[in-house]
């Protein structure tokens, strides 16, 4: 067999360059910093590409292809005789592409922000923190059990509130950290609880165990009945609960356009190919035990059908470009999701299950360059609208180019790489579900609808009346966006249904000409509409916005949401619940204890005087003690 032993290196690389240089980042300049920080993570990209190819291709002629492989294991904490939580590394198809995708991603942003962090407050301690997030993420998607995925699943969680809350100084930075962090930390109670019933019920963490084909959880009973569901169910809905926070599903999705006040590099990592895909990974590890449970995976696909919906019509009406882009990752992300959903179990009943990896693998590329780019642009004009640009394809060629390849990739245009992914969603979601298809149909044509009215919007059109002539970024972040520009035209043809599947069993793929001509067809149709209306600058934007009334204004204000969560935590939970606690515990718990100060106080005032310290009042007091005994005693004697 063939020895992975050395891919524990791949988490180890990143730790090392966070603690070095968190530790002694700030005796070396900035750069050395950075150069250190996208060193390590070049190491990890290659040693990524050797473990890919040896899993790939050399493995399969020892006879391994396919087979989780365990490249590292110790035993962490021993919990009873049977259970025990493990630390290592597990290679299966997942895993493996999923080191690749977190890899190459992050060594982009790396060399990106040697750029555009050049001279920025905190550029040290920014690549420490994107070490450290890098670190989190590769051990989260190489765990071996499900408990080493949530320690790691809550290190993402810490490293992406710092990352987000970069720009300290910033009231909204803050705001928007806490607000993920919190709406996160919700979620997470959700899986915890569901990894909680789902060892109660299974008696291990192990994801081999949990997901072969003798999984405790096929054979330990149902366990209780709970509103017509199972535990078993309710645990892989809970897991599910982590899962859709993590990624933004609604409604826990109100932290992920905030987030865009970090660093724009920061807005790439998280949103292209590693922490929102997280809970997507974490539904495709647990998937047999999913399919076991048909009614939870059900629910997967309808959340994240109505959530790439909701998000994509959201993504119609902002102006914020970085916005745009974190509605768009939303939508996608669903698109993921509801492949999930209706996916079956081995051959061609698992296209949904490979169709949905294959997404989050060709849109790691193509969404990381439309942040990378968006960033590049932001540089260049110091704005985020898109109603501040315009006539920007004239100083920014590479971005430009590179940025339409991204909007045609997410578009679905052929040959480009989302053509060939979406394609596969479409085709499982036809046929599993109608309705779901005729959404997943519909958010097909609003995507190419607002990447292009954002395409439109930045780079042609009038210019404005910039400060400064705008002009192209360094080398050092042009030269990623042309590999991610690479990447989101040729990584569609990569034969992925044999490489990734639900059950380890490559199987073939082919275009079902009669669903993707009609896709492509409603891609060119939102096109269309979107050059029509804003290529040149014009008012019938406008005039339709105003006709629609209500319904835009509603998706403009992200159809009140956050509204919706704010009265509901200050209204309902601080006045009507936490108020009434609060006053019980200043006025009953904390004023019982003061009266008890208060009595002790007084008392000991009242009986200070037997401490007085004088000899002779003792003497009184003693000689006073002894002859009223002596009379007590003499009475008693001579009655």
């Amino acid at each position: 067999m063939i020895d992975f032993s050395y891919t524990i290196w791949i988490l180890l690389i990143p730790l090392i360059v966070f603690v070095g240089t968190g530790l002694t980042g700030n005796r070396f300049k900035p750069n050395v910093t950075g150069i250190i920080g996208t060193t390590g993570l070049g190491i990890n990209f290659l040693l990524a590409i050797i473990t890919a190819y040896k899993y790939f291709f050399v493995l399969d002629k020892v006879g391994g292809a396919f087979q989780k492989v365990l490249g590292f294991n110790m035993t962490w904490l021993h919990l009873t005789d049977k259970l025990h939580i493990d630390i290592g590394v597990l290679l299966d198809p997942i895993s493996v592409m999923m080191l690749i995708v977190i890899t190459t991603v992050s060594f982009m942003v790396h060399i990106y922000s040697l750029g555009y962090m050049k001279g920025e407050k905190g550029f040290a301690r920014f690549f420490s923190i994107l070490s450290l997030f890098s670190f989190s993420m590769l051990g989260l998607v190489i765990a071996t059990n499900i408990f080493q995925m949530y320690i790691f699943w809550e290190l993402v969680g810490v490293s992406s509130f710092l990352l987000i809350g970069f720009y300290y100084e910033k009231d909204s930075a803050v705001a928007a950290s806490k607000k993920a962090f919190i709406v996160t930390r919700f979620a997470d109670l959700g899986f915890l609880i569901g990894i909680l019933l789902l060892s109660y019920n299974t008696g291990t963490f192990d994801f081999i165990t949990l997901t072969g084909p003798n999984s405790p959880a096929f054979t330990s009973g149902q366990g209780i009945m709970f509103l017509g569901m199972s535990t078993m169910t309710w645990s892989m809905l809970f897991i599910f609960m982590g899962g859709a926070g993590k990624s933004a599903m609604f409604p826990l999705h109100i932290w992920l356009p905030d987030a865009m006040e970090g660093p724009t590099p920061v807005s790439a990592l998280i949103h292209a190919a590693t922490m929102v895909v997280a809970g997507v990974y974490l539904v495709a590890r647990m998937f047999p035990i999913f399919h076991h449970e048909q009614s939870g995976l059900e629910i997967v696909a309808w959340v994240g059908g109505f959530t790439s919906l909701f998000a994509a019509v959201i993504a119609c009406t902002q102006y914020d470009i970085k916005r745009v882009l974190a509605y768009s990752t939303m939508s996608q992300i669903g698109m993921m999701m509801l492949a999930l959903g209706v996916s079956g179990y081995g051959g061609e009943e698992g296209l949904g299950y490979m169709a949905s990896m294959f997404h989050l693998f060709t849109h790691a590329f193509f969404k990381a360059l439309l942040f990378l780019g968006a960033g590049a642009i932001i540089h260049s004009v110091h704005s985020n609208y898109m109603n501040e640009m315009g006539g920007l394809r004239k100083y920014l060629p590479i971005t430009h180019a590179t940025f339409l390849i991204a909007c045609l990739a997410i578009a679905g245009i052929p040959p480009f790489a989302g053509f060939f992914s979406k394609d596969e969603i479409l085709v499982a979601t036809f046929h599993h579900n109608k309705i779901l298809f005729a959404m997943a149909y519909l958010v097909a044509g609003m995507t190419a609808f607002y990447m292009f009215r954002l395409y439109y919007n930045v780079f042609w059109g009038k210019d404005q009346h910039y400060h400064h002539t705008p002009h192209e970024a360094p080398a050092t972040m042009t030269v990623p966006l042309i590999v991610l520009a690479i990447g989101s035209t040729f990584a569609g043809f990569i034969p992925f249904s044999k490489l990734v599947t639900s059950d380890g069993m490559p199987f073939e793929t082919h275009t079902e000409w009669g669903i993707a001509i009609p896709a492509v067809f409603i891609a060119l149709v939102g096109i269309g509409i979107a050059t029509v209306l804003y290529m040149r600058k014009s008012e019938t934007s406008k005039k339709i916005s105003i006709a629609l009334g209500g319904f835009y204004t509603a998706a403009f204000n992200k159809f009140y949401i956050d509204q919706v969560y704010l009265f509901i935590t200050k209204k309902i939970l601080f006045n009507l619940v936490s108020r009434p606690i609060a006053w019980f515990d200043r006025h009953i718990v904390d004023g019982a204890m003061n009266q008890i100060a208060f009595v002790t106080n007084v008392a000991s005032d009242k009986i200070k005087g037997f401490q007085s310290g004088q000899l002779q009042q003792y003497a009184l007091a003693f000689v006073s003690g002894v002859i009223g005994l002596a009379l007590l005693f003499i009475y008693l004697w001579t009655n």
